[in-house]
């Protein structure tokens, strides 16, 4: 998911998103340590789409504190 897509979105919408996507994190680690993952490289996306959400929840906040 691309910064842009994610800024379409409200932020009640990404605060869900997060979570959801923190929920398949825990999940696809707790799977990881048990047997290998299809696709460990997705550990790494979700993380970044989690970063990438907060990021832009935070720029809001700074956003509505400026101004």
């Amino acid at each position: 998911m691309t910064a842009e897509e994610i800024r379409e979105l409200g932020d009640a919408d990404i605060r869900q998103r997060v979570e959801e996507l923190r929920e398949e994190l825990f999940r696809l680690r707790f799977r990881s340590a048990t047997q290998p993952l299809e696709n460990p490289i997705l550990l790494r996306s979700l993380r970044r789409d989690i970063a990438r959400m907060n990021t832009v929840l935070r720029e809001r906040e700074l956003q509505r504190t400026e101004g």
